[in-house]
């Protein structure tokens, strides 16, 4: 399985961005599929994940700003981010899991300015 994000960019503060991320390959056995994203010297972090029958869960910092959601005809998921703070700069990367395997993107950079 292979995926490939795209919509990164530099937005200014209060913006609106919208990640892709579509997945080729063996694409059958997906299930979860989800987003994480990593700041310089920081861990990785969960930001949204999404089931096959589409039930998503949020961290709590991304609440009511970020929606994340997923075309299964399309094999691609989504990640429309609003109200950007600078604080969700970081490289953003797709993860997707399916059996006891997981794979991920090459991540695409989001920069938010004050």
């Amino acid at each position: 399985v292979q995926l490939v994000e795209s919509g990164g960019g530099l937005v200014q503060a209060g913006g609106s961005l919208r990640l892709s991320c579509a997945a080729s390959g063996s694409t059958f056995n997906i299930n979860v599929m989800g987003w994480y994203r990593q700041a310089p010297g920081k861990q990785r972090d969960l930001v949204a994940a999404i089931t096959g029958g589409g039930r998503a869960n949020y961290a709590d910092s991304v609440k009511g700003r970020f929606t994340i959601s997923r075309d299964n005809y399309k094999n691609t998921m989504y990640l429309q981010m609003n109200s950007l703070k600078p604080e969700d700069t970081a490289v953003y990367l797709c993860y997707a899991q399916g059996g006891p395997y997981s794979y991920w993107g090459q991540g695409t950079q989001v920069t938010v300015s004050s």
